[in-house]
């Protein structure tokens, strides 16, 4: 069973790992999201600050059946897919 993991900052997410044993993969979402990232954390005080690296998460998606090049890579597409919400989200958030 693939246990698939989603490395964010703060809401946006950045990367999906994932994990079968000794199995592993990891796709990092587009530039666009990074760049999403860094304008957030411009935006809110928190370029260049430990606060910044703290901000980072890991949480667990869901456990499927696969391989782990293959489920990262359709988890990933699901958020390419979302990113135009995430987005706003993002903005719509206060500091």
């Amino acid at each position: 069973m693939v246990k698939l993991t989603l490395v964010s900052w703060q809401e946006i997410p950045s990367m999906i790992e994932a994990r079968d044993g000794r199995d592993r993969a990891r796709v990092e979402l587009s530039a666009r999201f990074q760049e999403l990232i860094d304008m957030m954390a411009m935006r809110r005080g928190l370029a260049g600050t430990d606060a910044y690296l703290e901000a980072w998460r890991r949480q667990p998606l869901v456990e499927r059946e696969g391989g782990c090049e293959d489920l990262a890579r359709a988890a990933a597409d699901e958020f390419e897919a979302r990113y135009e919400d995430i987005r706003a989200a993002a903005i719509a958030t206060p500091a």
